[in-house]
């Protein structure tokens, strides 16, 4: 028994034999089993699917078998891990047991999917010719890799997937992607020595499901470190003039100039290999991209994978989805169109001016008219997904009720523009003069087809004339049909007698076994069944034959004029793609309007100066979060005539996390484009935004929390300007105390010193405090709280001046720690100051651990001694007050020295 049988006896089962029919077995599929008296499709079935994963040697080859879609031998085993199904085996003759997995056809897109996710290249064998005697011919129908997803049942309907391509010609790194749902392509080109680091960048900012890199490219080359999931092509694709020659020709140009990439050999390299690699994969997907743009280099903010993380500003550490991200605060968008856009604002903050200044202006309009906002969001909601209907229509795959989506949607197109226009702003008054309707492709639609009645779709009368005769054929033999019963019922005197149809035998007369009797002799037995016996008469054969031969004339029929359609609607597919494009920037500026409007956000004042001023600045995800309690603003000055950098100092869980955070987000707000969570502001432009915030390891890579700590500083230190805003969080903690402080010091006075950007730094070393005495550019401020029966109280709110202590035990106690251990820490505390000094015993706290603590009930009588050479760690403030209070000499002191003494210690407070 063969491989390909083994799936069949188990999948389909074997149909029911009766006298006078043959006695060759047939699966479901219509191939011949084996152990059949002749079998001839044993071996070439075998065979074939060899073949055809001889062809994709590199792919999961799924087999389709009837119902199923079948995998073999390693292919099994990874389907089986990565799509979580059961994986089987059966004996396959002396080569032993086979391993075997399947997927129903009707769930394809649910495995599939998971596939895809799991990063593997697959390809799809499907049956081409009907089943019947002998071997049914199947061929790969389609190659589906991570990056060339089109269905919009396998993508995320609010993200974008991106192929991605990258190209190292010598100084140069070039960078290509491409959405093929929606027909983005884009390139970018990088040099000098920050060009590995700006790659980085951006893929971290397109986080592309697959990467296209040359099969000459060296994996250990620094500047391809970046990126993630790799495919290799031939290094002939990537060559520039070879790619130039192919993107003019899928543009028709003669020339790359009008796309602004002529003079960009590395980025015009990489983006014909996705051009390649597309007409290798599906070809089908080329007629989409009609464009080609290419974005310069430091146009945008700079923003690293880690400051994203740390920023969530799509994907929340806590949730790991957008709920808790800044997406997810800002994401009242009403279309899939709308939400990938909005993703893109916020992933690519902006350095433009004046496009910065056209965006706030639009938010500002919206803001300013609550009735218009709510009538542009209504109809909005009432728009299908353009973006990836054109997309389908171009790719030649669109149904009829595609066409009808696509029409409904262009027709709402000029009541959006005329609301706009009459809104009375000049900004969107200029937003409804680009916002072409594309009437003519709507008309052309409404042309073409139309609904059914029963909620599809068909084919207009005129659109197609010789369709209108095939149907009317088709319906003249359904009538007669229809009628066939009652007639043979009069004729043969036969009540019982039924017209039937299955789709192996086709049309039939079925009698009953106590009516055989009545048969009449122009009756042509077909088929015995339990309950009786099926004939054919000579009528009924041709009425069978005319219906299956309009049938196949109204499909082919059917799918020229669709065909037709479509390229009437791609030949405008720039138009379209453009209208969608600004519909989908309106949507999410419209989002950001709304939540500008409901939470009480400001314009900010943009300008190109250092200077960066915020006033009653709030986080906007925490204060989402706080579900109608107060968020405690805080100010925020940094650069023009105030200090560059902010040593903040306070406890643990006081708010200088949220605050650092919030500071970077109110930026990046403001170089989206959106108003800001603040009483006011005023943003100089950034070109970079830094974040060292929070502590993790990398097992993967093999480095310590420390050593991720480290990474980060150094490439912030080593890319920083001037311009850049910088937030670090506890530089130094993963180490000792007095590397850590050393560490923390040194990156400070360097940022200070040589790169001068504006920066915050959060740290609990506060002899660093001490630095603004000797650092012009430096000042202090701390989160304050208050201290009241041995509990802290958090006041959440940042002033001016270094805090005074740390609270770490408080806090310790809040969070549960063992009193015995909290006050044992505080015994501790108070013996710092004193190197080598006898620490108080445990035993003198009023708090005891329990009594099965081994600690205490063993060795009850224990000192503690703790070693504290080379602790060069100074005093806190609060003790070097202690200490001088205990250095007074009150038997001598006179009135005068007590009274200047408390001066000066209200002076130093």
């Amino acid at each position: 028994m063969t491989l390909i049988d083994v799936a069949y006896n188990r999948r389909m089962g074997h149909g029911t034999t009766h006298p006078g029919e043959t006695t060759r077995r047939r699966s479901a599929a219509g191939e011949p089993e084996a152990g059949s008296p002749t079998a001839p499709g044993v071996v070439p079935s075998r065979r074939q699917y060899l073949e055809l994963k001889s062809q994709h040697p590199q792919a999961i080859l799924l087999y389709r078998l009837g119902d199923f879609y079948e995998t073999f031998d390693e292919d099994a085993k990874i389907v089986a891990r990565d799509a979580r199904i059961t994986l089987t085996s059966r004996s396959f003759g002396r080569s032993g047991r086979v391993p075997m997995a399947g997927i129903p056809h009707h769930a394809l897109n649910h495995y599939l999917a998971r596939l895809l996710t799991a990063g593997h290249t697959v390809a799809i064998a499907e049956q081409m010719s009907p089943p019947g005697r002998g071997l049914v011919e199947r061929a790969v129908t389609r190659v589906v890799t991570p990056g060339t997803v089109a269905e919009p049942a396998l993508l995320p309907a609010g993200e974008n997937r991106y192929l991605a391509a990258a190209l190292p010609l010598g100084e140069r790194l070039g960078l290509a992607w491409v959405d093929v749902s929606t027909g983005e392509f884009a390139v970018t080109e990088f040099t000098g020595p920050g060009a590995a680091t700006q790659l980085g960048e951006e893929l971290a900012r397109l986080n592309p499901a697959e990467c296209l890199v040359s099969d000459a490219a060296d994996d250990g080359r620094q500047d391809l470190a970046p990126i993630g999931h790799r495919t290799r092509l031939e290094r002939w694709h990537f060559e520039p003039e070879r790619a130039r020659t192919a993107l003019c020709q899928q543009f028709g140009t003669r020339s790359l100039a009008p796309y602004g990439c002529a003079d960009l050999p590395a980025a015009t390299g990489a983006a014909g290999a996705i051009l390649a690699y597309l007409g290798r994969t599906n070809p089908a997907l080329l007629p989409l991209l009609t464009g080609l743009r290419t974005e310069t280099a430091g146009s945008r903010v700079g923003l690293d994978a880690a400051t994203r993380r740390n920023l969530e500003l799509t994907r929340s550490l806590g949730t790991g989805g957008s709920r808790g991200s800044l997406l997810g605060v800002l994401d009242e968008t009403h279309t899939a169109m709308g939400a990938r856009a909005l993703r893109r604002l916020i992933g690519q903050p902006l350095r433009d001016l004046a496009e910065l200044r056209r965006r706030q202006a639009i938010v500002a309009a919206l803001v300013a008219r609550p009735a218009d906002r709510a009538a542009l969001g209504q109809a909005l909601a009432s728009l299908d997904d353009l973006e990836r209907l054109v997309g389908r229509v171009t790719q030649g795959v669109a149904g009829a009720r595609d066409f009808l989506a696509l029409d409904a949607a262009l027709r709402l197109v000029p009541a959006i523009g005329e609301r706009l226009a009459g809104a009375g702003a000049p900004a969107l008054t200029g937003f409804a003069d680009v916002l072409d309707p594309c009437g003519d492709v709507a008309s052309l639609i409404s042309s073409a087809v139309e609904e059914d009645g029963d909620g599809g779709a068909r084919i207009c009368p005129g659109f197609c004339p010789n369709l209108n005769v095939a149907l009317t054929g088709a319906r003249e033999t359904r009538r007669w049909l229809a009628g066939l019963e009652r007639c043979e019922r009069q004729r043969t005197g036969i009540r019982s007698l039924k017209v039937g149809y299955t789709k192996v035998f086709g049309y039939f007369i079925e009698v009953t076994r106590p009516n055989l009797g009545l048969v009449p002799p122009d009756y042509t037995r077909k088929q015995t069944v339990a309950t009786g016996e099926r004939y054919v008469t000579g009528p009924l054969k041709e009425a069978e034959a005319r219906i299956l031969a309009a049938d196949e004339e109204i499909g082919a029929l059917e799918r020229a004029a669709l065909a037709r359609l479509g390229m009437g609607v791609t030949a405008a597919a720039g138009r379209l793609l453009a209208t969608v494009g600004r519909l989908g920037q309106l949507d999410a500026l419209l989002a950001v309007a709304a939540v500008a409007a409901r939470a009480g956000w400001v314009a900010p004042v943009l300008d190109a100066s250092d200077a960066l001023t915020i006033v009653g600045g709030r986080h906007p995800v925490v204060e989402a979060s706080l579900a109608g309690e107060a968020f405690i603003p805080n100010d925020c000055r940094l650069g023009g005539d105030d200090p560059r950098v902010l040593l903040v100092t306070g406890p643990n869980m006081g708010g200088k996390s949220t605050y650092l955070r919030q500071v970077a987000v109110i930026v990046l707000l403001a170089q989206v484009g959106s108003f800001v969570p603040a009483a006011a502001a005023r943003i100089g432009l950034v070109d970079r935004i830094f974040t060292r915030v929070g502590a993790q390891d990398d097992l993967a890579r093999g480095q310590s929390t420390f050593m991720v700590e480290m990474v980060e500083t150094a490439t912030i230190l080593h890319q920083a300007t001037r311009h850049s805003l910088l937030v670090l969080d506890e530089v130094g903690r993963g180490t000792s105390t007095d590397d850590g402080l050393a560490i923390a010091r040194a990156v400070l006075e360097d940022i200070h010193g040589r790169v001068g950007a504006r920066t915050l730094f959060a740290t609990h070393y506060l002899e660093l405090t001490t630095l603004a005495d000797d650092l012009p550019g430096l000042a202090n401020a701390h989160v304050a709280a208050l201290e009241a029966e041995g509990r802290v109280i958090f006041l959440y709110a940042v002033q001016p001046g270094a805090a005074d202590r740390a609270y770490g035990i408080q806090v310790a106690r809040l969070a549960g720690l063992p009193p015995w251990v909290a006050d044992r820490a505080e015994a501790v505390l108070g013996t710092l100051p004193d190197v080598g000094r006898a620490v108080t015993p445990l035993s003198n706290s009023p708090n005891q651990p329990p009594a099965n603590n081994h600690l205490v009930a063993d060795e009850p009588d224990r000192d503690y001694q703790l070693a504290l050479d080379g602790f060069s760690v100074g005093p806190s403030p609060s003790e070097r007050l202690a200490r001088e209070l205990r250095a007074l000499d009150l038997a001598n002191l006179t009135p005068r020295e007590a009274i200047d003494w408390l001066f000066k210690q209200r002076e130093r407070l």
